[in-house]
């Protein structure tokens, strides 16, 4: 995520801080710094970054399920608003994705119990809302607020509204009878609900943050949908229904001003670059241009492909596609029979393209189910 900085690595997973990470401090310093000086202030700052180590835990949650299940995860952001763990691919189990949900919320409920039984070894009392800034700052009122901090992350990420943890537990629980988009659909239609009401009460209790909430959970679960009815569709079809099996190819030492002219004379613009039978390189438009701006004298293929190329079979979905190309951070892979065969290209680009055609074949395909659909490659 742009605008973020590294923070740690814990269990080979990055955490990243979004520099408007900042505002949450500064806001927890002034809450407690007004009525207690410099001693509140430094109390503030402990409470926002403890409360921050208990988010983190939280998508430790999730990412380590994940793990348990083969699914990988990218880094794990944390946020004004909290946290999130971008795993490289979404779960394929309904049942699979409900123990990746739940993982995170049950760190919080382990946390709660962990301070709860502090609490009751010293005698403090706790209680489940945040205590305001009224009580003198201490280590029984520090315990106090973690405790009510926790108890909140867990309830609150239980609510059944994309994206938060409930609605994905929602959308696997009716995935396990439904198909995937059918559960996702009711899933976000039952969590924009959800966005609606606590939109209202927050416009009728003047309650800003609220308001705010409502409007994050009610687009981000238009999002999901879309995210998921891509996912779906993309699932239909392999690598090897959409690679260009026409591509022109290029040699190591062809020159650049070769590439500029295939650019001129058709829509291709990735070329693969091929030593006897073997792909050694890639070249995009953008490589081409970039040798053109450095103003060198027409210089070899050699000297400017991209040498790190992700080979991928054609028997792969494209769904799956997607999701390996945006763990590698790849933007053009190679195609490959079983035996190794070289086929093609597909970069993002055409992943893309191909949604849109699939999406409206298969709209075709619902609103005429009497007339074949016809898919041609």
């Amino acid at each position: 995520m742009n605008h973020s900085f590294s923070l740690a690595r814990v269990a080979g997973i990055p955490i990243r801080v979004h520099i408007t990470f900042a505002l949450i401090l500064l806001f927890g310093m002034a809450q407690w710094g007004i009525p207690y000086g410099a001693g509140g202030a430094f109390f503030g700052l402990a409470l926002m970054l403890l409360l921050f180590v208990c988010v983190t835990l939280h998508e430790l949650g999730h990412a380590l399920a994940a793990r348990a299940f083969g699914i990988g995860t990218r880094e794990i952001i944390l946020l004004p608003l909290g946290g999130v763990a971008l795993l490289e691919r979404n779960p394929r189990e309904p049942r699979h994705e409900l123990l990746i949900a739940v993982a995170g919320p049950a760190v919080n409920a382990v946390l709660a119990l962990g301070l709860g039984i502090v609490a009751w070894v010293f005698g403090i009392g706790v209680g489940l809302g945040l205590p305001l800034p009224q009580g003198t700052p201490s280590p029984a009122l520090l315990i106090t607020w973690l405790f009510a901090a926790n108890i909140s992350l867990f309830a609150f990420n239980l609510i059944p509204a994309f994206p938060l943890d409930g609605g994905r537990v929602l959308r696997a629980l009716l995935a396990m009878r439904w198909s995937e988009g059918t559960a996702t659909r009711v899933a976000v239609r039952l969590g924009r609900t959800v966005a609606t009401i606590m939109g209202v009460v927050g416009v009728l209790t003047i309650n800003v943050a609220l308001m705010l909430i409502a409007l994050f959970i009610y687009l981000s679960s238009g999002q999901e949908q879309r995210t998921t009815e891509a996912r779906v569709v993309l699932n239909t079809r392999r690598v090897g229904d959409v690679y260009n099996k026409h591509a022109l190819t290029l040699a190591p030492f062809d020159r650049v001003s070769t590439v500029i002219n295939y650019l001129l004379r058709s829509y291709q613009p990735d070329f693969a670059v091929i030593q006897g039978q073997r792909v050694v390189g890639i070249v995009t438009r953008d490589d081409a241009l970039a040798a053109l701006a450095k103003g060198n004298d027409d210089p070899y293929i050699a000297e400017m492909m991209q040498t790190r190329v992700l080979f991928v079979p054609a028997a792969m979905t494209l769904d799956e596609l997607q999701a390996e190309m945006e763990a590698r951070q790849q933007s053009v892979v190679a195609v490959h029979e079983e035996n190794g065969t070289y086929l093609g290209l597909v970069s993002l680009e055409d992943l893309a393209e191909a949604y849109v055609v699939i999406a409206h074949q298969e709209r075709q395909r619902v609103a005429n189910p009497a007339v074949p659909v016809r898919y041609s490659t």
